[in-house]
């Protein structure tokens, strides 16, 4: 068994070439959707202030929250002055209120990279993962929100996840449902955090921590529960909040969101699910998770936050986004999910004096855009370096000894046919470029 000493931290992970080849394939695919739709990329630090962070997540969420000590002279303090970033959108929420004249409006972002947070690790669930966000910043239009589902679906399908289903709700609707049932609004918050447990905890486990971590009575708390999680949900939802404000607006947003981004999506991958809350502090209208078979939890998520960047000092301008899950979907389509290219050339080395122009080869043929790799063990023998190209799926290998040198050419064996060829060593670039050329 290796020692502990050599594993990475509870909750990260190390990547090899196949792991990292599929995690990239995602990543591209996702970024060519992205670029299509003409959001721009955007890069921010690692790291953020602490009282960047603090108090956007909720009390579960800032629990969370990995600090970095102070250093220097005021080390010995034990406080903390910055924190890694949870997500990625209170860093663009900072971004936005620090460079606002600068960025167009309105501002369509996408941004993909590590974020952490201190929670227990477990199956899919890890301290440093990769998130993929797409934002769109200073719209309060419904085609806003629309344009983020599609283009997170249409990432969906880019990388392979067919199977989906985008479930969609109002944070207006549920403090609308919330106003109706008499729950006191400095409540209202700490209610649907526990209610987003719906997904992950029977519902009479979630009404009884509704009474007891919430302070609600037990009446409503079972019928807040039950409305939420009935077969007939949806007309329970219209007909509770008929005489809601709020809730009539909710739902009104609900509907504009389904008519605009059904045509893409498809009406059956698309749909009101009363019981979704997305229990964050910073939602203020529609929001939606995105679920697939066989994989717990959701893909994709997201919501409009209207308040967020004004709440940080900014201007008070409208946003929306959404986040991949891409760690969960790289899970769905597996480590193999990309097959390497092939090398199409592997050099030997079987004589010293020749090992400068074994290395000029090798330049000239990466020049031409060949996949080229050159033998960097010691040995010399010919047999083991031929097992070497073989190993590394060399469609070719290339010999060249002192008597090569001598009649000016090189020895090029085809590995997949096991035939070997003479080629004057001026023309090997030219020869290899044609031999590897695609047929057909």
């Amino acid at each position: 068994m290796a020692s502990q000493q050599f594993e990475p931290p509870s909750g990260t992970r190390d990547f090899l070439a196949g792991a990292l080849r599929t995690r990239e394939h995602v990543f591209a695919r996702i970024r060519e959707v992205f670029e299509r739709y003409g959001f721009e990329p955007l890069q921010t630090p690692a790291f953020e202030r602490l009282e960047t962070l603090t108090g956007k997540y909720g009390d579960e969420g800032d629990k969370l929250i990995f600090k970095i000590l102070r250093r220097g002279e005021r080390e010995a303090s034990g406080e903390a002055d910055l924190a890694l970033r949870y997500d990625m959108t209170v860093p663009l929420a900072r971004v936005v209120a620090n460079y606002g004249s600068q960025l167009p409006t309105p501002y369509k972002r996408y941004v993909m990279g590590p974020v952490w947070r201190a929670d227990r690790p477990g199956r899919g669930r890890f301290r440093e993962f990769a998130q993929c966000d797409v934002d769109v910043v200073g719209s309060a239009s419904p085609l806003a929100d629309a344009e983020i589902v599609c283009a997170l679906a249409d990432a969906l399908d880019a990388v392979g996840v067919g199977e989906f289903k985008v479930l969609v709700n109002s944070r207006r609707a549920l403090m609308g449902l919330l106003e109706v049932y008499g729950v006191p609004a400095e409540l209202g918050g700490g209610v649907l955090i526990t209610l987003d447990k719906l997904d992950k905890l029977a519902p009479e486990k979630v009404a009884a921590e509704l009474v007891e971590a919430r302070s609600l009575s037990a009446d409503i708390a079972k019928a807040l529960v039950g409305d939420l999680t009935a077969e007939d949900a949806v007309e329970r939802m219209h007909a509770v909040l008929k005489d809601s404000e709020d809730g009539r607006a909710g739902l009104e947003e609900i509907g504009r969101l389904l008519e605009l981004a059904a045509p893409k999506v498809g009406r059956s991958r698309i749909a009101f699910t009363p019981s979704l809350v997305r229990g964050l502090d910073y939602y203020t209208g529609v929001i939606f998770e995105v679920v697939a078979e066989g994989m717990p939890g959701s893909i994709a998520s997201g919501g409009r936050y209207d308040g967020l960047i004004a709440a940080l000092g900014g201007p008070d301008v409208p946003a929306c986004g959404g986040s991949l899950g891409v760690e969960r979907i790289i899970g769905l389509l597996g480590d193999a999910a990309v097959v390497a290219e092939r090398t199409d050339v592997a050099l030997t080395v079987i004589a010293e004096e020749t090992a400068a122009e074994v290395m000029g080869f090798a330049s000239a043929l990466r020049d031409a855009g060949l996949r080229t790799e050159v033998y960097l063990a010691a040995s010399r023998k010919l047999a083991k370096q031929l097992k070497w190209a073989a190993d590394r799926k060399a469609r070719f290998a290339v010999i060249y000894g002192a008597a090569d040198r001598e009649a000016g050419v090189v020895a090029v064996k085809d590995l997949d046919l096991g035939e070997q060829e003479q080629v004057p060593a001026a023309e090997l670039a030219a020869y290899l470029v044609r031999r590897c050329a695609p047929t057909g």
